[in-house]
């Protein structure tokens, strides 16, 4: 028997997670209203019942009686009930663009701002957060990448990864990623754009990276940034982070700073405590800066 019950912040990817869950086998239930929380949760733990796999969605829709979970929780806890809560989170940024993107508004918002309705929100789930067996951080996936962790935890049975990263390649002169957690500037190694027949290459192309790695300079920056992630992953962990999102950058962000950001990806894309993803985000900006 598997009981879980997938929580989180609205526009983080709940219904995505539900719908995932049903995909595989699991009976799901969502926004039930909070007081037939217990009789759901008599029907699919009884001795020999058919239900083996349950979903339960549950976010602040439930209005005022959404305080009475914490509860009925603590009173499953009391009675040995053994379940799950998978906790979708996201960063306030990637809320509000989602949220923008949908013409939704936040149903704490009211007739307000969004960011107020998720600050708010924020508050309410704070118990449920704590009381998380996964806590997963969409601010970066992309809906397959959410499958698939999914698909990890639920189907698969392997290790949760309990913090992310998103290795992000960027230029300077586009400005630094405002989620950035670690900035790391790359313009002291060799730069391709002076040489005509790299220019148009970007860090992704083989020329470009044996051009800016073929240095004792560069070699050893990768070296010890590499230790220095790997120190501080774990320590995060521990101060209950899920996200970090390292920077890298370069002048335009075409060359330097996408083949660093891959080196570092590829040094860390094995591990098996922590989940990594590479995105390069400026590597097309030059290109259309120059045809506009």
């Amino acid at each position: 028997m598997r009981f879980v019950i997938v929580t989180g912040m609205s526009g983080a990817g709940k219904s995505t997670a539900l719908k995932m869950l049903e995909d595989v086998g699991y009976f799901c239930v969502d926004n039930l209203p909070i007081p037939l929380v217990p009789k759901l949760v008599d029907l699919v733990m009884v001795p020999n019942s058919k239900t083996e796999k349950t979903a339960l969605g549950l976010d602040i829709r439930g209005g005022q009686e959404f305080d009475e979970l914490e509860e009925i929780l603590s009173a499953m806890d009391r009675s040995g009930a053994e379940y799950e809560i998978l906790y979708l989170e996201a960063s306030d940024d990637a809320l509000v663009k989602r949220y923008k993107e949908t013409r939704r508004s936040h149903p704490l918002a009211g007739d307000g701002r969004v960011d107020r309705g998720i600050a708010k929100e924020r508050k309410q789930l704070t118990f449920l957060k704590s009381k998380a067996t996964y806590i997963v951080d969409t601010s970066h996936m992309l809906t397959r990448e959410l499958k698939q962790e999914i698909k990890k935890i639920f189907v698969e049975d392997k290790h949760f990864k309990n913090i992310y990263l998103t290795i992000l390649s960027f230029g300077f002169k586009y400005g630094i990623p405002s989620d950035a957690d670690l900035v790391l500037d790359v313009r002291f190694l060799p730069n391709p754009y002076y040489e005509d027949d790299l220019r148009p290459q970007t860090g992704n192309d083989q020329p470009v990276r044996d051009y800016v790695m073929n240095n004792e300079t560069a070699q050893t920056f990768l070296k010890k940034i590499t230790d220095l992630i790997e120190f501080l992953v774990p320590n995060y962990v521990l101060e209950g982070k899920n996200q970090l999102v390292i920077a890298i950058g370069c002048t335009g962000g075409k060359h330097r700073s996408v083949t660093l950001a891959n080196e570092i990806y590829e040094g860390l894309r094995n591990e098996e405590e922590y989940g990594v993803r590479i995105e390069h985000r400026d590597i097309e900006k030059d290109a259309i800066t120059k045809a506009k």
